[in-house]
């Protein structure tokens, strides 16, 4: 059985896999969801990464290999 957290962090995969996203954008799923580590958790166990630019706007946001693993095969 999916736990909710499980199945907001799929969502989270799903959405930053579905356009370019920016360090910006994600900061929205920070304050959205401020009791759920959602996005503080898919950082710390490795399932997105932030690919550095000079600003928060430029700072893309993509999955790692185990993102998209997770993300294609939930378990």
């Amino acid at each position: 059985m999916q736990t909710s957290a499980h199945a907001l962090t799929q969502q989270f995969l799903a959405w930053i896999d579905e356009a370019p996203r920016s360090y910006a954008d994600a900061e929205a799923w920070r304050r959205s969801c401020p009791h759920l580590s959602i996005w503080e958790d898919a950082i710390s166990d490795g399932l997105v990464r932030f690919e550095n630019g000079s600003s928060m706007q430029q700072s893309r946001l993509t999955l790692t290999t185990r993102g998209r693993a997770l993300l294609e095969n939930p378990a």
